[in-house]
């Protein structure tokens, strides 16, 4: 069934949406929430979460891009539940090392002005990885997106996992010029 397709679905309130996502994207989604997650409870409540969430937003929302729509949702949940636990048993570390990776060149905004800044700083972070060119922009995206492990990059591409460290390097330093660039860092 076509995107399209199943958002009218959700429009009309018919049940068989949720079946019908969950044929198209389960998979998807179940990957996306065990590269964080990797307890089989924990995935499969996050994606059950992530259907429920997806039937409160549409409508009103109408999503351009269904997939992205879904993924960021199972994301986000799936960090939620992530952060809930502060274990660092799971994901196996993976999502630590990202988040840590991540850390010098994100600002911490704790402040009042956060909310305005955290939708400002994710245009300029869409920018530049629409900026990339399209390899660098998967490396990018599979890593800090979905919290895909190293090796499992280097895999999909034929490379080492030290040359995608170094592509990964590379392109937190670019993206940390950028932001200073933005002004949202200090030089």
């Amino acid at each position: 069934m076509k995107d399209e397709e199943i958002i009218n679905l959700y429009f009309r309130r018919d049940e068989r949406a949720i079946e019908e996502t969950d044929l198209k994207y389960g998979k998807y989604c179940k990957t996306i929430a065990k590269n964080i997650l990797w307890s089989e409870q924990d995935i499969e409540e996050c994606l059950d979460d992530t259907y429920v969430k997806v039937w409160n937003r549409i409508p009103p929302t109408k999503p351009r891009i269904f997939r992205a729509f879904i993924a960021k949702i199972t994301r986000d949940l799936a960090l939620n539940m992530f952060n809930a636990s502060k274990s660092s048993k799971r994901g196996s570390g993976v999502v630590n090392e990202v988040l840590d990776e991540l850390a010098e060149c994100i600002p911490d905004n704790s402040d009042v002005e956060h909310s305005v800044l955290e939708k400002e700083l994710e245009s300029v972070i869409k920018d530049f990885v629409n900026s990339l060119d399209p390899k660098d922009a998967y490396i990018f995206t599979s890593r800090y997106f979905y919290a895909e492990e190293i090796a499992n990059i280097a895999t999909k591409f034929g490379m080492t996992r030290h040359n995608v460290t170094v592509v990964l390097g590379r392109l937190r330093k670019k993206l940390q010029g950028r932001l200073v660039k933005e002004g949202y860092l200090a030089s």
